[in-house]
């Protein structure tokens, strides 16, 4: 995954960041950028039979924000925009959840919801936003579910003004 904050817009900074890291053969790709006017915006694709430049060459230019995040996919489309008590945000995750069914039974055992599935699972990336919106704050949250996740994660959380990056400890 990539991220990028900018006094200037930078789209196309984070089309090409992520660019870079696309091959033939991954699944899916995404970007979300945040605009004070325009808001979270978000574009994603399939790119398993075609580059990652070729399926967002038309999103990166109605594109707009100096904030944003893209990723490459193996598993589930990404970013995901979530709206909870702690505001809007957009997420990325890349890592491997080792305890999902423990995880995913906590979340429907409160009497909560998942959206999202990918390829007949739960979406994980689904799953970590789940696990975040548990706590008060976005950083709590993040520290929650690293906590809880049993595995590799790593994240990047868009919010109206600023990026959080983490990485599994």
């Amino acid at each position: 995954f990539f991220g990028i904050t900018s006094k200037n817009p930078c789209a196309y900074d984070l089309f090409f960041g992520v660019d870079y890291h696309s091959h033939l053969g991954t699944r899916r790709g995404g970007m979300a950028m945040y605009d004070q006017e325009l808001g979270f915006q978000r574009a994603i694709h399939n790119i398993e039979n075609s580059p990652f430049r070729t399926k967002f060459e038309s999103d990166v230019e109605m594109m707009h924000g100096n904030i944003g995040i893209a990723c490459i996919s193996d598993y589930e489309p990404q970013p995901l925009l979530i709206r909870s008590h702690l505001g809007n945000y957009a997420l990325t995750t890349v890592g491997k959840i080792n305890n999902e069914d423990e995880l995913a039974a906590h979340i429907l055992g409160q009497n909560r919801h998942f959206l999202e599935m990918s390829g007949g699972k739960i979406n994980a990336t689904e799953l970590v936003a789940s696990l975040i919106n548990e706590a008060d704050s976005i950083p709590q949250g993040i520290r929650h579910a690293q906590e809880l996740i049993k595995g590799s994660m790593s994240m990047l959380v868009l919010t109206s003004e600023c990026i959080y990056a983490a990485r599994d400890f």
